[in-house]
């Protein structure tokens, strides 16, 4: 991870930003982020893996397509250069005219509302988007090496991606373009216009919607603890509540088992844990 210095005089060499301060944001799956201020104003940086790059700019223009409908989102800042990221030796960084409003709480039902409504609004916006960037979606490689670091990953891993590949061969999914990572503190609710928006969009791709909404219950801390969340994308989303209920154990698992992967690759025990209890704690 890049040190406050390196943060500093990159936002300074590539976008003239001289940030009087910095607060990191807390770990997603697919980035880092830091909240800066600078001048009067505020932005969101953010760090991916720099073979994330091109899915990282898509996200981007998915951010600028998103307010050119009227839905509050970061603006992505250009580099000196005209780039939409930075490479670092730490990957690929980029830069957003932050939201107006406080993040949102995964634990609050009203914040959980607005949730799942704003990642409701953002699939149907993002419909008749395209861009070079957006990845296909693709399950795991149950074959990896890195899968046998554990006794127990190479089978739960088997089990999604035998799982997914039996739904969406069965089901009939709606696709569109994938937020990625949609955290509650990715979304922010401004009190004094009762305005609700999202910060940025991840690492956009395209693949199921569903994945998305078992992204954000896997935050919120399962389907139990979502129902709020889910209430409020049935209300704005594209996705019918038949499909939903059909998809979202499937893909929940396979949530979790991208997180187990994850962790295994970069070292993260904490993170692997949590994977794995969530793993044996599903029913099947």
């Amino acid at each position: 991870m890049p040190d406050d210095e390196l943060l500093r005089s990159t936002l300074r060499d590539q976008w003239h930003l001289v940030p009087t301060e910095i607060t990191e944001r807390p770990k997603s799956l697919m980035s880092r982020g830091w909240e800066v201020v600078a001048g009067a104003d505020r932005y969101e940086a953010r760090l991916a893996e720099s073979a994330a790059r091109q899915q990282i700019e898509a996200g981007l223009m998915a951010a600028e397509h998103l307010r050119g409908v009227r839905i509050d989102a970061g603006e992505p800042i250009r580099t000196l250069g005209g780039g939409l990221t930075a490479e670092t030796p730490y990957g690929a960084l980029a830069v957003l005219r932050r939201v107006p409003g406080r993040h949102l709480d995964g634990r609050d039902p009203v914040d959980q509302q607005w949730w799942g409504d704003r990642l409701g609004a953002v699939h149907r916006a993002l419909q008749d988007f395209r861009h070079p960037g957006l990845r296909p979606w693709q399950l795991l490689d149950p074959d990896a090496p890195h899968l046998g670091a554990e006794s127990w990953l190479r089978g739960a891993v088997v089990a999604a991606v035998t799982a997914t590949t039996r739904l969406t061969v069965t089901d009939q999914l709606t696709y569109g373009v994938l937020h990625g990572d949609p955290a509650p503190d990715a979304f922010v609710l401004d009190a004094e216009t009762g305005r609700s928006g999202l910060l940025h969009c991840g690492a956009s791709g395209t693949g199921p919607l569903v994945y998305d909404v078992a992204a954000a219950v896997a935050y919120a801390g399962g389907p139990d603890q979502a129902a709020e969340f889910l209430d409020g994308y049935r209300a704005a989303g594209p996705v019918g509540a038949d499909e939903l209920d059909a998809a979202l154990p499937v893909l929940l698992r396979l949530r979790w088992a991208v997180q187990a992967d994850r962790a295994v690759r970069r070292g993260c025990e904490a993170r692997l844990s949590e994977a794995r209890r969530a793993l044996e704690s599903m029913p099947g």
